[in-house]
């Protein structure tokens, strides 16, 4: 078994899991049972990888990342800092593969960005990018970029409101205005956008 080149005392390999030998394993980070991490994968300071979690070369997890159980990062994939993945989320990298057709050239890119949540047993088809602190509800099918905040739910995901950085639905008023119940931050709603008060 191969592990990381790594002295810092900091980290958690579990003895089952598989970490190739060049990966970049960052400070506090926790990789639980069964999982795999390919030689080229990037994995940020203090996130944590729940049981069989495989990580491809070149994908890159930001630092304080939440993957859970049963979760495949493919070549393409990058995810910001603080990304909730939930469990058995399923991401692509190739928009028609065939067994038969080599399409390596051809991986698409899918950014996830700060703040983002996934639920559990939602796709993400390749080539989009989900937009800071948005939430995607459990068992969506994501087929087209999700904006800054923007809470899709269902097959295909569709927009159905707005989540506070601290993960409340916002409810906004006639002037596009909203407060988030859990922290009293404020929101507007501007042009179909949603930002916090600066």
């Amino acid at each position: 078994m191969l592990k990381a080149n790594t002295n810092n005392m900091s980290v958690f390999i579990h003895e089952t899991a598989i970490v190739d030998q060049g990966a970049s394993i960052g400070e506090g980070v926790r990789i639980w049972h069964f999982c795999h991490i390919m030689s080229e994968a990037v994995i940020g300071d203090h996130s944590s990888l729940g049981q069989n979690v495989f990580v491809a070369d070149k994908v890159e997890i930001g630092k304080r990342n939440k993957i859970q159980n049963n979760v495949s990062l493919y070549q393409g994939v990058s995810t910001g800092e603080d990304v909730f993945i939930g469990p058995s989320v399923v991401f692509t990298n190739v928009i028609n593969p065939r067994s038969a057709i080599s399409r390596k050239s051809e991986y698409r890119t899918t950014i996830i960005k700060k703040g983002a949540s996934i639920g559990a047993n939602a796709t993400i088809i390749c080539g989009i990018t989900i937009g800071q602190y948005a939430f995607i509800g459990a068992g969506a099918v994501v087929t087209r970029n999700v904006k800054d905040y923007q809470l899709v739910k269902g097959n295909p995901a569709r927009p159905s409101g707005w989540m506070s950085r601290h993960g409340h639905k916002l409810g906004f008023n006639a002037s596009g205005e909203a407060i988030c119940p859990g922290t009293g931050e404020r929101y507007f709603l501007i042009d179909d956008e949603c930002r916090p008060e600066e």
